[in-house]
């Protein structure tokens, strides 16, 4: 069901739709951050938390990049030349 504060509920999107919302929201979160008032970004981030944990449900056994570990930041970071 809709609600024009909250939108869908995240258990009724379909997985193309899911990824547009949590897209959307990463792209604005930035913004709200800095500029919404406290009430926004406490909206926004009930929201995110909703898609993403929807979006981990869904997909419990998602395979993270390396590099998007700790491990795999670890090692980019050591990689880097030194600046003097």
């Amino acid at each position: 069901m809709a609600d024009h504060l909250t939108g869908v509920t995240p258990e009724l999107l379909d997985d193309r739709r899911l990824i547009k919302e949590l897209e959307a929201l990463h792209r604005t979160r930035h913004d709200t951050l800095l500029y919404g008032s406290a009430e926004a970004l406490r909206t926004h981030s009930d929201r995110m938390s909703a898609l993403e944990g929807e979006y981990l449900r869904r997909h419990p056994r998602r395979t993270p990049l390396a590099g998007r570990t700790r491990e795999g930041a670890r090692a980019r970071t050591a990689a880097r030349p030194v600046e003097a």
